[in-house]
């Protein structure tokens, strides 16, 4: 008898010292959408599903300082008043909200011409390992998945025909900002690694995944028979870097996964529509993690309403995505978010 209580009590001992030894923190990437101001009340429904996530990190797209003032200093105060404690440093086009204190900040590709933005935080944890935590809004221009589907990827005019011709849509892709913007991030963040710090990158990257565009997809969602190897997803993925919904769900055609164009009940149709015509939906909103082995990824789901928008109609998603449904009515954004849980050692 003793000797099982003894085992138990060993058990039980262990058990606790791995629950000392990790800690969960989570990520959120959300685009926010012209800060929320696209919907009625969409501020206060967007402080609402950030403090509903509870993420440590929440990584922020369309932050546009509107009035002369500072969204993330704005939010952080919104999320005291919620019991959520946040700290943030000025940005914009994108942002960042941290539940450690920030030891440094930078600018990793400054916004400009609305051609994307990227900044870093640097935060310690608990335990005491640094984290790089990266954010990024990649140019919206170019977005050549669009001329596959039959409509400009600048302008959004209807095309005279769909553009299936792979060379032209990956020349039109480079052409962009995003890929510039990227390598950027490598480059920045390979000095961070080489100092031991754990890294995240999320972003609205206004560009597909390689990993959604295969073989077993190239008949889905107006991809017309393409297997593209996009330019943002393949160069991280060559750096080292893990894309965490495909980490979990390696499947794109039972997990499509797609973040964009969200159902937003508060928003009339011409709102949410660029391609009016097309199945325009695409997983564009990203959690990208350096693998570490004090990193382990625990969980991911998308964070939104399950409904999209296909080919100018309301549908909701049949899929077998694991979703965080909204806390309230009122979803403040055209993207859905996703939320990463981690533990780290």
């Amino acid at each position: 008898m003793m000797k099982k209580l003894f085992i138990l009590a060993v058990g039980l001992l262990c058990t606790a010292w791995q629950g000392a030894a990790a800690r969960e923190i989570k990520v959120l990437q959300l685009n926010i959408w012209q800060e929320g101001t696209s919907v009625p009340n969409g501020y206060e429904s967007m402080i609402d599903e950030i403090a509903y996530a509870d993420a440590d990190f929440v990584m922020l797209s369309e932050v546009r300082n509107y009035s002369d003032t500072r969204l993330c200093d704005r939010m952080v105060e919104s999320l005291k008043a919620k019991g959520k404690t946040y700290y943030s440093f000025k940005s914009k086009d994108s942002g960042l909200l941290s539940k450690y204190p920030i030891s440094d900040s930078v600018t990793i590709f400054p916004e400009k011409d609305d051609h994307g933005s990227m900044y870093k935080l640097i935060a310690t944890l608990p335990e005491g390992q640094k984290a790089s935590v990266y954010t990024a809004h990649l140019d919206y221009t170019n977005c050549a998945y669009y001329r596959v589907r039959g409509y400009d990827g600048s302008t959004w005019a209807e095309l005279p025909e769909p553009d299936t011709d792979l060379e032209s849509i990956l020349a039109d892709n480079v052409a962009s900002q995003r890929d510039d913007a990227i390598r950027l991030f490598i480059a920045d963040a390979a000095k961070d690694a080489a100092a031991g710090n754990l890294i995240f990158l999320a972003g609205d990257f206004n560009e597909p995944s390689h990993l959604d565009w295969t073989e077993a997809t190239r008949d889905s969602a107006d991809h017309r028979g393409l297997v593209v190897p996009w330019t943002v997803t393949t160069l991280l993925e060559e750096a080292g870097y893990a894309d965490s919904y495909r980490v979990k769900y390696p499947n794109p055609v039972t997990h499509p996964g797609y973040t964009y164009p969200a159902d937003c009940p508060g928003a009339k149709m011409s709102q949410l529509l660029w391609a009016p015509e097309a199945d325009e939906r695409e997983r564009i909103d990203f959690i990208f993690y350096r693998p570490d082995k004090r990193l382990k990824l625990k969980d991911i789901t998308i964070f939104g309403p399950k409904g999209s928008v296909q080919r100018g109609k309301r549908m909701v998603e049949t899929s077998q995505d694991p979703f965080l449904l909204p806390s309230t009515d009122n979803w403040p954004t055209d993207h859905k978010g996703v939320l990463a849980t981690f533990r780290v050692k």
